[in-house]
């Protein structure tokens, strides 16, 4: 079995950063990772690529061959992926063991990840290989400077979790960049109490059942709930590394085969 987790997140929240960081992390604890680019417009990277979607398409090839622009050059070259997981994905996931932990750094295009069923497809592919796959949501924490961008930032959260139906891990990430941390702390856990009076004063009045129903929304269903990530300590980065590992219980099975090789067991 194994195992991987899908970074995603709009354009600009971090995720390049966090893969870096990850495998910086990972090699200081001799833990192997392997960080699987899938943005066909990247260009430097500061980690070690294992697998590039740039060997199979890249953004600048489309645009100059077909008249695209970026955003549906890019949108091309992720349906080109998508028909190609049964050829080139596959042939690429054979170059890795049973148990190998894959990060797949994404594309910050927020329909790829709402709306549009390319990274849908994408992991039941990596499902019928038998990967246990975690989805993992970056948000800039300046983003939610108010309580406004938050509700966007949540519902674009939310769509992510009803498209690709994955067991999810919502990261606030750039912490180091904020001034007031505890100006953030009720961003972390909302309740609708404290979201509906922020909008009300926010909006105008014409909004104000729009504004409730938002707010019940993200209190009902308590499924958008945010981790903070500082990236300037390690302390933070393994809280959210445990976080991920746990929901795709990745080393669960490791115990059980050191226990069935103990040597003490005999005595």
């Amino acid at each position: 079995m194994g195992y991987a987790q899908l970074v995603i997140g709009p354009a600009g929240s971090g995720k390049s950063t966090y893969c870096s960081s990850l495998y910086q992390h990972c090699e200081a604890l001799r833990r192997t990772i392997h960080i699987v680019n899938l943005d066909p417009a990247a260009e430097h990277f500061d980690y070690p690529v294992s697998t590039d979607i740039r060997e199979l398409i890249s953004l600048d090839d489309v645009m100059e061959e077909l008249g695209l622009g970026p955003n549906g050059g890019l949108l091309y070259c992720m349906e080109h992926l998508e028909d190609n997981l049964d050829d080139w994905l596959a042939e690429e996931l054979e170059n890795y063991l049973d148990d190998d932990y894959l990060v797949f750094d994404c594309p910050g295009q927020i329909e790829l990840f709402t709306h549009v069923p390319v990274l849908r497809n994408f992991i039941e592919h990596l499902k019928r290989k038998n990967f246990n796959v975690c989805a993992v949501y970056l948000l800039d924490s300046q983003f939610i400077t108010d309580v406004t961008k938050y509700i966007s930032g949540c519902m674009s959260s939310l769509s992510a979790m009803v498209q690709l139906e994955l067991p999810h891990v919502n990261i606030l990430s750039k912490m180091d960049l904020v001034k007031n941390k505890k100006d953030l702390d009720y961003y972390l856990e909302p309740e609708a109490r404290v979201l509906l009076s922020a909008l009300n004063q926010h909006m105008a009045p014409q909004y104000g059942k729009l504004n409730k129903a938002l707010a019940e929304l993200v209190d009902e269903f308590s499924m958008v709930n945010f981790v903070p990530l500082d990236l300037r300590k390690e302390k933070s980065i393994q809280y959210v590394l445990s976080m991920i590992d746990n929901c795709i219980q990745y080393g669960e099975d490791a115990d059980v085969k050191i226990r069935d090789f103990d040597p003490d067991a005999d005595d």
